[in-house]
């Protein structure tokens, strides 16, 4: 190695002692899952190197990717590490931000072959990192019936959808079952459904309380003007049917971090022929086995009575201070009086603040920082509450995957409590 390239590396020991400079950014290229804490590559220990953030190199291709910088606040007035499990890829990605103006960075080489393997040198990852899967781990659990983290003990995968099978129909994850949000919600108030109905929808579907069960959708670009712009939120709808299923007491709920479109780039090959599900005789267990996990209209009042709780409203700006209800079926604009604003994105079809650009979980220490910022912290009981209940439970399935100890979805939301007149509302800008 010549002098020269020793210069822009940085070495294990180096970097340990450095952890706690405020100027210095750490840059994880690895996956997403990898970063989350998916071991590849025969990694002794899973999970990034305390406080690095996440970049996957494929990043480095989209046009905006400056703007990506500016919004996970990666200055270049700091010292950058960059690090992966590539070489190549790593120097490469070196390249792209010196060219970008990024003249303070260096390679740390060394991440798998050292940190990895030793200790006493720290990492964090995403506490229930299991239960948001990769493309690569999907199909290797379709392809040989065995994966890593996987239980062994069955599973299903579900294409969720919302009035739409069209989605399911043009093509599919191989092997995959089409689910219809309507059978596991209310099509009338949108709430989840009774106990009954949701074992009968589970066992017909082939899933017992001990079956792995793999959630994903399809997305399209919903429509406000559609008489059911949710059609095209498919992978919203997989987080709701998620939350739904650790409700009902599922042991194993996963999601296809990206939904539909990661398997795709992934360059996978879809399926058009329908799978037909297997049901089971019994689910095996009385549902709801957490039943903590949903609220309704009499709980929510309670809470926002109790200083110690936070009612989270997972809304755009424009609905929560009442320009627009979010939803041509509900008429009643504003919020409930004292939620928390926890700024979903762009509107009621959308979770841009939750989410990268190709539709995987945004980095959870951003979602984290994101909700600290208005209160929203692990100490608190907090439930989650949108329009209908999609958009809560994408981020009651971020708090649960953190591990968050008392959360829950509102299930009612504001379509149920903008019903009653005599539920107060606010518009405006918060005092």
């Amino acid at each position: 190695m010549t002098a020269a390239r020793e210069k822009e590396m940085i070495s294990t020991r180096e970097l340990a002692a450095r952890l706690e400079e405020k100027d210095l950014a750490i840059i994880d290229i690895r996956s997403v899952a990898a970063y989350n804490g998916w071991r590849i590559r025969n990694q002794t220990r899973g999970g990034h190197i305390r406080g690095a953030r996440s970049l996957p190199f494929k990043w480095t291709r989209y046009i905006d990717w400056i703007e990506i910088l500016r919004s996970k606040e990666i200055s270049p007035r700091q010292s950058l590490v960059i690090y992966g499990s590539d070489l190549l890829q790593t120097e490469a990605a070196v390249g792209k931000f010196r060219r970008a103006g990024y003249p303070k960075v260096k390679v740390y080489p060394d991440f798998i072959r050292q940190w990895t393997a030793d200790a006493s040198l720290p990492l964090q990852q995403l506490p229930r990192y299991r239960h948001l899967v990769s493309p690569r781990w999907l199909n290797t659990l379709i392809g040989t019936g065995a994966a890593p983290e996987y239980p062994g003990k069955g599973f299903v995968i579900c294409h969720a959808h919302y009035r739409n099978p069209g989605a399911y129909t043009s093509g599919h994850i191989p092997g995959a079952i089409a689910l219809d949000t309507n059978t596991l919600e209310s099509e009338q108030t949108w709430n989840r459904r009774s106990p009954r109905e949701l074992e009968k929808t589970l066992t017909g579907l082939g899933i017992r309380r001990d079956t792995t069960v793999i959630l994903y959708g399809k997305f399209s670009f919903p429509d406000p003007a559609d008489p059911f712009p949710g059609s095209s939120a498919g992978q919203l709808g997989a987080m709701r049917c998620a939350a739904i299923m650790l409700y009902a007491g599922l042991e194993d709920v996963r999601v296809l971090n990206g939904g539909y479109q990661a398997w795709i780039d992934e360059g996978y090959p879809p399926a058009t022929t329908p799978t037909v599900p297997r049901p089971v005789p019994e689910f095996g267990a009385a549902l709801p086995l957490h039943p903590e996990y949903m609220v309704d209209l009499p709980e929510a009042r309670e809470i926002l009575r109790n200083p110690q709780k936070n009612l989270v409203s997972v809304r755009s700006w424009s609905e929560y201070t009442g320009e627009v209800s979010g939803y041509h079926y509900i008429r009643r604009k504003g919020r409930i009086p004292g939620s928390v604003f926890g700024n979903c994105g762009s509107d009621a079809y959308h979770m841009e603040n939750y989410r990268n650009l190709d539709h995987t979980t945004r980095e959870y220490h951003e979602i984290e920082s994101l909700w600290a910022r208005a209160g929203i912290t692990a100490g608190r009981y907090n439930a989650f509450y949108c329009g209908t209940g999609w958009r809560a439970s994408e981020a009651f399935f971020n708090a649960w995957l953190m591990a968050w100890p008392r959360i829950s979805v509102f299930d009612g939301g504001w379509f149920e409590w903008s019903q009653d007149p005599k539920n107060p509302v606010e518009t405006g800008i918060p005092d």
